[in-house]
């Protein structure tokens, strides 16, 4: 995982931690108004794929049937297996 790089986009981060198949399909998701950006308090809807997402981010993922709150841990370099893409988050529980 990267530690070197400060953010990258978001719709790259979703699709390398396995949040979606396709880098495609979460900069859809992402256009859509599906995701939430929560920094330093202040809660915004992602509108454009190439957003910037740093580690200590939390997202808010609009999905059926209840949203999903993450908290970024780390920048994935590469699309790896599960387990190396479910270390660079953190689910929330409400």
């Amino acid at each position: 995982m990267s530690e070197h790089g400060e953010s990258m986009r978001c719709d790259v981060w979703l699709f390398r931690t396995r949040l979606y198949k396709s880098r495609g399909l979460a900069g859809q998701m992402v256009e859509k108004g599906a995701v939430r950006i929560d920094r330093n308090g202040q809660v915004t809807r992602l509108t454009k794929p190439a957003a910037p997402v740093r580690p200590g981010d939390c997202l808010v993922i609009r999905r059926d049937p209840d949203p999903m709150r993450l908290t970024i841990l780390a920048l994935p370099e590469r699309r790896g297996p599960a387990p190396e893409a479910q270390s660079c988050y953190s689910l929330e529980t409400e």
